[in-house]
């Protein structure tokens, strides 16, 4: 099921940004990231795929972070009737609670989305002065 949930939430990710040359994926060795599948997918939308180093827990301690979150707040919180409303129920926590409303300490204790609003504003102005100057 694992498996299943992890690509299920890359395809969400992957439908709703634009990827960009360069784009990375970091991960750590897990089935679920190392899957034909999965990586497969990344490749097909040209995104590097980057590992953490054998043994090393730290090389990922963001992605950790946000697996233990969501682990704790979202589906050990939940009794899921089947798979499919499982599939149902984590995108929408990551959209609706995790996105926009939930404090990240390293965005400095801002939702991702108003962290992402602050950086276009931010780099709106400074194309600005660029033309300006």
């Amino acid at each position: 099921m694992e498996d299943e949930l992890t690509l299920t939430a890359l395809r969400m990710a992957l439908s709703r940004r634009s990827i960009r040359p360069g784009l990375v994926h970091h991960s750590d060795r897990g089935s679920q990231y190392a899957s034909k599948d999965y990586t497969d997918l990344l490749k097909a939308n040209q995104i590097d795929i980057s590992m953490s180093r054998k043994g090393n827990p730290w090389d990922n301690a963001a992605c950790e972070s946000f697996m233990k979150t969501q682990k704790y707040e979202e589906v050990l919180r939940n009794e899921y009737r089947d798979l499919a409303e499982a599939f149902a129920s984590i995108p929408e926590f990551l959209e609706k609670v995790y996105n926009q409303k939930r404090l990240h300490s390293a965005l400095g204790y801002l939702p991702p989305v108003e962290f992402e609003a602050q950086l276009a504003a931010k780099n709106l102005e400074a194309a600005a002065r660029q033309l300006i100057a």
